[in-house]
């Protein structure tokens, strides 16, 4: 029996995933699917064969049912580049800046990215996002207080930073902190000792470690996180930091260094809601070096990108609201 409230296609095509909801009109899930089939690892790059997989069943029973993407698959190395929205930037205008393509079995509606352009008086470098701008809707859609003014973290491979004021994102900031991470484990002689130990840390050592590295971070001074960087190697060697808790302790230092820069470049932040938005665990771990930095009991907010999609949806008029 065909489901006659379903309202909207929803889909968040990123680097390594694929993840779709078939939607109703207030943005409850009637039904999904999760591949791993990000643009990076879509079968033989047939971006419309794997899309026609994983939503043509419901495109046969809701012919005329609009299909929303946000993501990498807007980007350039995706399905279409879709061009960027310029911050600071609302719903509508994201909404606005929707390019819709043709799929081969329907017409699918592509989320802009957003830019944020050079600044001389600031002296901020060009920046941009995809994917994330949705979910920072769907976090002022589903949480009022944070729409007005309030900081919100995207832990992640590249961390973002994102100011907003009155339902806009007006400014934001990237972190390499999950890339720096991965290359210097896998691919410098800082991630040496670990890769050789055959022991496993224990959680508190672990946690111990990475609040040292938080601290040195937050310590670090003139030294910077380039002067910190080979303690993880010589503290090793000098016998204060065993093997296993070389790692624990260079993510400790690594995102120390994030929070120092960002809420160094913010100045003060009592004034500001702050909040996290992510993974669970990764969250923790930012949520915890925060506390190092006088921002305690940061609130943890888990996936916000249904109702993001949702409410572009509803500002572009592919859907209406929920009565």
């Amino acid at each position: 029996m065909t489901d006659t409230s379903a309202r909207l296609i929803a889909l968040d095509w990123g680097t390594s995933t694929l993840r779709a909801w078939l939607l109703d009109g207030e943005g409850q899930i009637l039904d999904h699917r999760h591949e791993p089939w990000g643009i990076l690892h879509t079968p033989e790059g047939d971006f419309a064969r794997a899309y026609q997989a994983v939503v043509g069943s419901w495109r046969e029973a809701h012919p005329e049912l609009p299909a929303l993407a946000c993501g990498m698959i807007g980007s350039r190395g995706g399905w279409q580049e879709v061009p960027y929205v310029a911050a600071p930037a609302d719903a509508n205008a994201i909404a606005t800046g929707l390019v819709k393509i043709d799929t081969g079995i329907d017409r699918l509606s592509l989320v802009p990215g957003v830019m944020q352009h050079s600044d001389a008086v600031t002296g901020a470098l060009p920046n941009v996002m995809r994917g994330e701008e949705t979910q920072l809707i769907g976090v002022m859609v589903r949480y009022p207080e944070l729409s007005k003014d309030s900081l919100l973290v995207m832990p992640g491979t590249h961390s973002k930073w994102a100011r907003i004021e009155d339902e806009r994102l007006v400014g934001f900031t990237t972190h390499m902190t999950g890339e720096l991470y991965a290359v210097l484990r896998e691919h410098s002689i800082l991630g040496r000792p670990a890769r050789e130990c055959q022991e496993e840390t224990s959680e508190t050592a672990s946690l111990n470690a990475f609040d040292e590295g938080v601290k040195n971070a937050l310590d670090a001074g003139s030294a910077g996180l380039s002067g910190q960087l080979f303690s993880v190697r010589s503290r090793v060697l000098a016998g204060e930091l065993s093997p296993e808790s070389s790692l624990a302790y260079l993510s400790g230092l690594l995102i120390g260094e994030e929070v120092r820069s960002a809420t160094a470049a913010l100045g003060d932040t009592s004034r500001l809601r702050l909040a996290l938005i992510g993974d669970d665990a990764l969250c923790r771990r930012y949520a915890r070096a925060l506390a190092h930095f006088e921002c305690p009991d940061v609130e943890i907010i888990h996936d916000a990108s249904i109702s993001g999609l949702m409410t572009i949806a509803r500002h572009a008029g592919l859907t209406a609201a929920a009565r």
